[in-house]
């Protein structure tokens, strides 16, 4: 760019000067013998007059022709204007390549060299910008993509950091359980079952600890997907006071750690099943985990929507958690040395709303309570004994 402006200017230059040199020369060329013969005439002609005595007629000839002589002889002044013009020219078109210069190209070749050094990835050096030249608000806005790429970047490192730390995790928990389910079945093997009692422990342990299996692998799963809306529910009609009577018993089975609280309705909604039994066993099992109370689970209705009240004697949330505390991966301040991915109520949050319902937590004085309400589609009173 700044080699073309100069071989540009460069020409201009030379023709100013080659026009200024014609000029010149028709100049000089335009002196005809004509005109100096005039003047001889008119000079012999004053002095005839004079010698004829007309002295009157004679000076009135020879003012006539100094003002004659005056206008026609100064060579040398047009000379001198055409080149004091070529000069002016000149002087002007450099000016006028000074202010191209130091506005325009130098400017442009700044953000060239920028633009080269983001494409070679270098996102750390800043680009200096004012904004009164012709570039200004186009460098910010170069400047400005430069700092959100650096920060994407940053972001995606993290992320991959998340998703490392995540699967480590998940990794870690499952070989708990898969260990035990292979010492069981050693055990199994070596026919250490000798009773009927210790036979149906070591099976129920295995089943136990499939499951504990089953629920991190969906966990992995799910985690897994770089796209939540890729995961496909299936929406039937579900009887929600017969489903949480059957969910509590399978999940308090063991521990028998529930308190269950269901009206004599049938509440009837639209939801997947599996995936409201995965929304039950993730609440319950962080209240285990992190409360490690007893858990009561209370059914309440109105007349749009049913919410599922999870409610636990333990510390809570803390209050700085809680606009974080639904967030992919976030685990707050109270998780101490228990083990997590953070993904637990980032997937009930998911699943509740992607079933058209909202999900609540609320800090009680005397525990954690958590609200599961979707939308209702009837209920039958039933008839009581």
């Amino acid at each position: 760019m700044k080699k073309k402006v100069l071989t540009a200017a460069a020409f201009f230059t030379a023709a100013i000067m080659l026009i200024t040199l014609y000029i010149i020369i028709n100049t000089d060329r335009n002196d005809p013998d004509d005109v100096r013969s005039e003047q001889i005439v008119a000079v012999n002609e004053i002095e005839e007059l004079y010698d004829s005595g007309e002295t009157e007629l004679a000076r009135q000839k020879a003012d006539e022709l100094a003002a004659s002589l005056r206008g026609s002889s100064p060579d040398s002044s047009d000379h001198s204007t055409a080149l004091v013009m070529c000069g002016v020219s000149v002087g002007f078109m450099l000016a006028v390549l000074c202010y191209v210069y130091f506005a325009v190209l130098r400017p442009f070749e700044k953000l060239e060299g920028f633009a080269e050094k983001i494409a070679a990835g270098n996102f750390e050096e800043d680009l200096r910008f004012e904004r009164s030249d012709y570039f200004g608000k186009f460098t910010w806005a170069f400047d400005s993509m430069r700092c959100e790429i650096t920060k994407a970047r940053a972001c995606e490192r993290e992320a991959i950091e998340n998703n490392k730390t995540v699967i480590a995790t998940l990794s870690h928990d499952i070989k708990t359980p898969v260990a035990s389910i292979r010492a069981y079945a050693e055990g199994l093997e070596a026919n250490m079952d000798t009773t009927p009692e210790k036979r149906q422990r070591y099976l129920s342990v295995i089943m136990r600890k499939c499951d504990e299996v089953a629920k991190l692998t969906n966990d992995l799963f799910l985690h897994s997907l770089s796209d939540l809306d890729k995961l496909q529910l299936q929406p039937e009609d579900i009887d929600l006071t017969a489903f949480i009577r059957d969910a509590a018993n399978e999940l308090g089975a063991e521990q028998g750690d529930i308190t269950l609280s269901v009206p004599d309705t049938e509440i009837i909604i639209s939801a997947d099943k599996n995936r409201l039994m995965q929304i039950c066993e993730n609440l319950i099992n962080n209240s285990r985990k992190y409360a490690k109370t007893d858990i009561s689970l209370t059914v309440v209705h109105s007349d749009n929507d049913v919410s599922l009240v999870f409610r636990d004697g333990g510390s809570g949330i803390p209050d700085e958690d809680m606009p974080f505390i639904f967030e992919k991966f976030y685990r707050g301040k109270n998780c101490g040395t228990e083990q997590g991915s953070g993904l637990g109520l980032y997937i009930v949050k998911y699943l509740t709303e992607k079933q058209g319902g909202r999900i609540m937590l609320r800090n009680m004085q005397d525990g954690f309570e958590a609200a599961v309400t979707l939308p209702l589609k009837k209920t039958d009173f039933l008839r009581t004994s």
